[in-house]
């Protein structure tokens, strides 16, 4: 367990945790074939990459053998020779990953979470904890880093043993991102114009940003009843939010707002004009083109009318002329 001041909280609170989508492939499997879908029971895995000091490069991973019993979490079971075996199966195919840390399906914190994190410890001296939401109730990245940290206050008090937060992303190199697109072309509708796709994908991100909204009012109102101690380094995170806010009360500004949106407008609404135009013009040239087909059709009809009134005249012509044969006979 690390012991950290503020200071080294705050530094360490900057190591962001970028998670490759196979790792997430790989999580996602191993819950499928461990656990019922009616289950609430959790995997556990480690997790293989590169540890830079700011970054934390998460790149591959293996499922271990775990049983935790579900009244009392504390009670759990981990396959320590196991975790030796396969990496040293992993380390022969490739050198560069080595042992990060280690991963759950939680969905949320576990009592147990703090012993686990102790026995990693035995092979990796800052193992990293990336809880895996396989089943995600919210828009959002489904994967939530944790650094263990034993916490000690400046003014004195006693340390405590908890789980700093870190920032997480989803990275993916060339061939992952080739190999994702192709698991993609099954699940997305081919039907869906670029345009739709656009706009569904701003409404799951504002649904997104929606959800932190609720998340940050929740919080101040358990702060503000004393439900919740008071966290200055979030407080200080929301102001700096807040001071981003553009002051909606100057006039320059609501001016260059109106300014932009009047921009926009415009080209909406020669837009409109440019499809009407086009749409009227389709109609016209639609209608020109079965006009002159309807006529040419007329003009063969009246050929063929023309042509099969000849060829009666000739038969009739024909009829009436005796034969050469008959002719001679009569003479």
């Amino acid at each position: 367990m690390v012991a950290s001041t503020t200071e080294q909280l705050s530094a360490l609170a900057t190591t962001t945790v970028i998670v490759h989508p196979l790792v997430l492939l790989s999580v996602t499997d191993h819950h499928a074939r461990s656990v019922s879908r009616n289950s609430s029971k959790r995997v556990v895995g480690v997790l293989l990459g590169q540890d830079n000091g700011k970054t934390v490069n998460v790149a591959n991973s293996f499922g271990i053998p775990f049983e935790e019993d579900e009244k009392e979490s504390r009670t759990w079971f981990l396959d320590h020779n196991y975790i030796e075996g396969m990496f040293d199966m992993f380390r022969k195919v490739n050198a560069r990953e080595r042992m990060i840390g280690w991963y759950h399906t939680g969905p949320k914190l576990r009592a147990s979470d703090q012993e686990i994190n102790d026995l990693f410890k035995r092979f990796i001296a800052r193992p990293i904890m990336v809880i895996v939401d396989v089943r995600p109730q919210a828009i959002g990245i489904p994967t939530d880093a944790y650094f263990a940290v034993e916490e000690i206050k400046d003014d004195g008090t006693e340390t405590r043993k908890t789980f700093l937060h870190v920032p997480s992303a989803i990275e993916a190199e060339e061939a992952e991102e080739i190999g994702v697109e192709h698991l993609l072309r099954d699940i997305k509708d081919s039907t869906t114009t670029t345009l739709a796709t656009r706009v569904s994908e701003q409404l799951a991100s504002l649904q997104g940003l929606q959800s932190r909204l609720k998340d940050i009012h929740k919080y101040l109102l358990d702060v503000a009843s004393g439900a919740m101690p008071v966290n200055h380094q979030i407080i200080y995170h929301l102001q700096d939010v807040l001071n981003l806010l553009p002051d909606l009360g100057d006039s320059t500004t609501t001016q260059s707002f109106a300014s932009s949106t009047n921009d926009q407008m415009l080209v909406v609404y020669l837009s409109s004009l440019l499809r009407a135009v086009i749409a009227l013009h389709a109609l016209v040239d639609n209608k020109a083109t079965i006009g002159r087909a309807e006529q040419e059709e007329g003009t063969d009809e009246k050929d063929k009318k023309a042509d099969a009134k000849k060829t009666e005249e000739k038969d009739k012509d024909k009829s009436k002329t005796p034969a050469k044969g008959d002719t001679d006979k009569g003479l």
